[in-house]
């Protein structure tokens, strides 16, 4: 009795995704590795993000020479400000962090922001001027120009007044007022 090779077996797929043997193609077998890959890449990447608060803080250049007033000045800060609470702190930076777990991160002995002018706007929390240097819909980077060294914030969009509030004493009662410097 003949077979006819034009028959094909109603078990095997109809696509090109398994060769003849049954066996997946590489590149089929390469795209479902990958995928779930790039899914947890993303995730990752998003939590190492938001672990960091998604500021723009650690981007900013550091003023050399700082290190010996901003000691005092970081050991001075409180472990709570308003709803942000677990302080930690790592080198010249501090992070509270809320319920949400929103941040408020702040740097010490950044350099002088760039785009300081005599047109910018500055906004007076008690003691200190702050410049706004970033914005985002996740929240503001302030930098206080007018004490030395110069100190960034980063504050989510709902903190509200009591991180800036508190900050701006700490500051008021620890680091020398400076001149503004309007380029």
């Amino acid at each position: 009795m003949a077979t006819d090779d034009s028959t094909h077996d109603t078990d095997a797929p109809d696509d090109d995704a398994a060769g003849r043997d049954g066996r997946l193609s590489p590149a089929l077998l390469a795209t479902l590795i990958t995928i779930p890959i790039m899914v947890l890449a993303g995730f990752v990447t998003f939590a190492v993000m938001r672990g960091h608060g998604g500021t723009q803080l650690d981007s900013m250049a550091a003023a050399p020479g700082s290190q010996a007033a901003c000691a005092p000045f970081l050991a001075a800060l409180p472990d709570r400000l308003g709803d942000y609470r677990n302080k930690s702190v790592s080198g010249d930076t501090v992070r509270w962090r809320s319920d949400k777990g929103d941040v408020v991160a702040l740097r010490c002995g950044v350099a002088r922001p760039a785009a300081l002018a005599p047109s910018s706007r500055l906004q007076v929390v008690d003691a200190a001027q702050w410049f706004i240097t970033d914005e985002s819909d996740s929240g503001v980077a302030y930098v206080a120009v007018d004490h030395r060294p110069y100190v960034a914030l980063w504050l989510p969009r709902d903190s509200g007044p009591a991180p800036i509030s508190e900050v701006t004493a700490v500051i008021d009662k620890h680091l020398q007022p400076g001149p503004l410097e309007l380029h």
